[in-house]
């Protein structure tokens, strides 16, 4: 009796197994371009494509070291622990980088090895090699991306949070939608606008819809109508260099003035502000000229975009009044 039992206890054993083993056997397999569900698939990277190839990076990144894409990183929850100095300047950075440390430019190693990073962003590749013995690195050229909407999605795709990305997004057209239904019956349909630079050398330079001064909030968010002349100028670089001379062709009914003038010694401005050819222009005539920081319009992340535009409708409509 006992042999008996002892035999029904192992063939019961040896039908489990069998049973088991089958199981296995029988779960589906992924297919081309399907991910495997499961721990074993969820190694924590993923392939990254980028102009230097594909690089294996951390599937959702914890610690992000960057030289100019902060902004466009913390836009989409990026946690930025590293970024290049004048990064600091950004008024509408300021509350997200209260942890984040300079790390110089070009990006300095030592800095960034003793930050533990586990993903590197690079717009410059000036010491790609030394970065990427420290973390993955990943090189997007400026440019890469021309508009808010290709920006966000890229770098929601760069630290794997998409939804974050799309939630960025809508917040933005909402921004947008309420400026342009702010300016409704206060500007009229067909006034035009400019973008221009004096630098602290004297010359001038146009700028369009992509390339900073507040040109994608004006433009691309407010949907507001770029001088005829200017958009020819800009139509392949993004920006354009005139002379004093020629301004009144490319004058707008509504310019917007940055001074890139790094000692602030206003001496390019005064000249500017004295002269024949600027005076004559019916926008300082109009007050309908205006004099911006250089440092909150010339930047160009998500973040700042989205803050132009509200800084840009308040200063319609007070001239408007």
């Amino acid at each position: 009796m006992k042999r008996i039992i002892q035999l029904a206890l192992f063939l019961l054993l040896a039908m489990l197994v069998v049973a088991c083993g089958n199981e296995e056997m029988e779960q589906p397999q992924a297919g081309a371009g399907e991910e495997v569900e499961g721990p074993a698939a969820d190694s924590g990277m993923r392939s990254f494509e980028t102009v230097k190839g594909p690089v294996e990076i951390p599937s959702a990144p914890q610690r992000i070291v960057t030289d100019y894409y902060g902004g466009e990183l913390l836009a989409v929850g990026g946690n930025v622990v590293g970024v290049e100095p004048s990064t600091f300047d950004n008024p509408f950075l300021t509350d997200y980088l209260t942890e984040a440390v300079e790390v110089g430019y070009p990006v300095n190693p030592e800095k960034t090895l003793e930050l533990q990073p586990d993903l590197i962003v690079v717009m410059y590749d000036d010491n790609y090699e030394e970065l990427a013995k420290i973390a993955p690195t990943i090189h997007i050229p400026y440019g890469t991306a021309t508009n808010i909407e290709e920006t966000v999605k890229l770098f929601a795709d760069v630290v794997g949070d998409p939804e974050q990305g799309e939630q960025f997004l809508e917040e933005f057209e909402q921004a947008a939608a309420e400026g342009r239904e702010r300016l409704a019956g206060v500007i009229e349909e067909d006034a035009t606008f400019g973008l221009y630079e004096l630098t602290d050398k004297g010359d001038l330079w146009i700028f369009g819809e992509n390339a900073g001064r507040a040109g994608q909030a004006v433009y691309y968010a407010l949907g507001l109508k770029m001088q005829e002349k200017i958009k020819a100028e800009v139509e392949e670089s993004g920006t354009g260099q005139i002379s004093l001379e020629v301004l009144p062709e490319y004058a707008a009914d509504y310019m917007f003035l940055t001074t890139y003038d790094p000692e602030k010694k206003g001496e390019a401005l005064a000249e500017l502000q004295n002269s024949a050819v600027w005076n004559s222009l019916d926008a300082v005539q109009n007050e309908t000229l205006f004099y911006n920081d250089f440092d909150t319009f010339y930047r160009y992340d998500p973040i700042a975009v989205k803050g132009q535009i509200d800084l840009i409708v308040e200063m319609l409509l007070d001239t408007a009044q």
